[in-house]
């Protein structure tokens, strides 16, 4: 088990060097010039050119490379922001605390919605609740996410006056965004759901339940739904990964300070630190995240675990081999 930890770990190396790699490619072809964005049109070419040494933007994109991972490794140090002067790391921190408060929640929310739906689905299966659920659940997978973003702030915001369309000043701020987020996943934990527990239900240990007398509402809460739980937990992480994608766009449209409106602000104004800081510290999130997921898979299911100490499937020996073909 600790082999297979460090060689997930390591393999985080190359991924975070390859996303390195693509994002300062995309800088160099992106067109604009930071130095003439930070200074205005009103400066003067010798100013720009002052600007663009002072920045290090003259020299080749390979030693411009070199010195950001350097400065990575050794120092921590993400570079400084154009607009602010302040190092980038010291900026998304806060912003990140944000984006995570709304994608712990949306996913609570989601999962929560989604596997009650698809416990009401598979106890009712073939009949008008399990399609009605069903499609209720494709509907919120179907529909773009800030689709459904404008349609709660138009019901809620605008017409109800119940929560804030903008911002997260109180702690209503919060719901809009959890609730978009979290209705984009409620279709796959509707469908996991539905399926585990329709497999399970048809077990023998829950037909011996059933033989001994005992109530479909013990046989669900107590059999049933524990087994059933395990799908739906190893799920829990994908989803996150896919919240926080999801998070970068909902941000920007309610107006919540986290990183993804930080990184869609650095991109209109051409801030490359803060542009490369955050797309990199996202991918080391996403990154850690799904190695945490990994880990928690192997708790879950004891046989994954077996077959991780085993190193997989057993290897025939080399002498059975050639006897067998004999």
């Amino acid at each position: 088990m600790f082999k297979y930890i460090i060689k997930r770990i390591l393999y985080l190396i190359p991924i975070l060097f390859g996303v390195t790699i693509i994002i300062f490619a995309l800088k160099t072809f992106t067109p604009g010039d930071p130095a003439r964005q930070i200074l205005g049109n009103s400066a003067s070419e010798e100013q720009v050119q002052e600007k663009r040494e002072e920045l290090g933007l003259n020299d080749p994109v390979v030693t411009q490379y070199f010195h950001y991972i350097k400065d990575i490794v050794t120092k921590g140090d993400f570079g400084d922001s154009y607009r602010t002067g302040k190092p980038v790391l010291q900026e998304i921190l806060p912003r990140l605390a944000t984006s995570a408060k709304i994608t712990l929640g949306a996913v609570i929310m989601g999962a929560l919605i989604g596997v009650l739906l698809g416990i009401i689905s598979a106890l009712k299966k073939y009949t008008v609740v399990d399609s009605g659920v069903l499609v209720v659940s494709m509907f919120f997978q179907s529909v773009p996410e800030f689709v459904i973003a404008l349609v709660l702030i138009m019901v809620f915001a605008v017409n109800l006056h119940i929560l804030p369309a903008n911002g997260i000043d109180t702690w209503q701020g919060y719901i809009m965004p959890m609730l978009c987020i979290g209705l984009a996943s409620v279709a796959s934990y509707t469908r996991i759901t539905r399926s585990s527990m329709l497999e399970v239900l048809g077990e023998d240990y829950i037909r011996t339940a059933r033989a001994k007398g005992q109530s479909e509402k013990n046989i669900t809460q107590h059999h049933a739904l524990r087994n059933a739980m395990i799908p739906v937990a190893q799920s829990v992480g994908t989803s996150l990964g896919n919240s926080i994608g999801g998070g970068m766009v909902l941000e920007t449209v309610f107006g919540v300070p986290g990183v993804g409106k930080y990184i869609v602000d650095a991109i209109t104004q051409r801030n490359y630190p803060s542009v490369l800081g955050g797309a990199l510290i996202i991918a080391m999130v996403l990154t850690i995240i799904n190695l945490l997921v990994d880990i928690s898979f192997v708790m879950i299911d004891p046989r994954l675990k077996t077959t991780i100490i085993s190193g997989g499937a057993k290897k025939t020996p080399r002498k059975q081999k050639s006897l067998k073909a004999a």
